[in-house]
């Protein structure tokens, strides 16, 4: 057990090796206005009454050190801190403790929106439907006060970045089949909305996969690798890809467009041609789609 010594001014007893120990009482029955500061959701905080302490003695070691961190705009070092933290216990609840399938990783949103508006849930490809719609209603009700906009991607959406999760927002999802509102959210730490007393809600939206897709329209990963590979070789200034780097199949890629594909790389474009024009039709519209096995 450390070592604790008796303080000063109040029947406590504090840690010996302390660096500094701030003793005081704490009005139970009074509050002061406290002045404005800034906060982690990025507003600043207006005055409001709080509790205030009356200092009666400070105490230190010879040389202390003072050990503080900035938490106003995220992210900053209370964030990152919290995040950490936040998102292991968000998996663990998913996975262990409601045992949902298919769950691969939690990430919470941190710039400008301090962690808890914005939560992306990560889901190995495939993974039933109903285990997705458990998991989005579960993450918004471990707390009270997380968990505004809540989405579910798949394994090859990054959740972290909000480039891609946007990407699988905007192309994986039909709102009006794979969006829901939960009502009677907490509004949590932040400046609240003039409706409602400022009540919330959750809007769970499943940006999966609901099927095969075409593959991403990238150059396949040895291409991608190789160019990469060239333009270190010349010295050019270092690359910071982001994914989707590179083009993957999404399970819809017939074989005969993977012949075309093969063709187009080693410039067979006139064979290519060749082949396209004698498919030629004048009984179909134009953007007509061509099924192929």
């Amino acid at each position: 057990m450390p070592a604790r010594s008796r303080a000063k001014t109040v029947d406590l007893l504090v840690p010996a090796e302390a660096e500094i120990v701030i003793e005081g009482l704490i009005n139970t029955e009074l509050l002061e206005p406290e002045a404005p500061f800034g906060e982690s959701h990025g507003y600043v905080n207006l005055q409001e009454y709080n509790a205030f302490m009356e200092v009666t003695a400070i105490t230190r070691r010879h040389r202390p050190i003072l050990t503080s961190f900035i938490s106003q705009v995220t992210p900053s070092e209370s964030s990152v801190i919290r995040r950490v933290a936040m998102e292991p216990v968000y998996l663990h609840h998913l996975r262990t403790v409601l045992g949902i399938k298919g769950v691969k990783r939690v990430a919470m949103h941190e710039p400008l929106t301090s962690l808890y508006a914005v939560i992306a849930i990560q889901f190995a490809r495939l993974t039933l439907e109903s285990e997705i719609w458990r998991a989005l209603h579960a993450a918004a009700s471990l707390h009270r006060f997380a968990g505004k906009w809540i989405v579910a991607v798949d394994e090859d959406i990054e959740p972290d970045n909000a480039d891609a999760l946007f990407w699988a927002m905007s192309y994986r999802c039909q709102p009006q089949h794979d969006l829901s509102v939960v009502p009677h959210k907490d509004p949590g730490h932040g400046p609240r909305g003039p409706r409602d007393g400022g009540e919330s809600a959750a809007v769970l939206i499943n940006a999966t996969l609901k099927g095969t897709y075409s593959p991403v329209a990238l150059p396949k990963r040895e291409f991608m690798e190789h160019a990469r590979a060239i333009w270190e070789r010349l010295g050019l200034p270092p690359l910071t890809p982001q994914p989707p780097w590179h083009g993957y199949d999404l399970g819809h890629w017939p074989p005969e467009l993977e012949r075309q594909a093969e063709m187009a790389a080693k410039s067979e474009y006139f064979e290519l041609g060749k082949n396209l024009a004698n498919e030629r039709r004048s009984d179909v519209a134009m953007n007509t789609p061509i099924e192929r096995d």
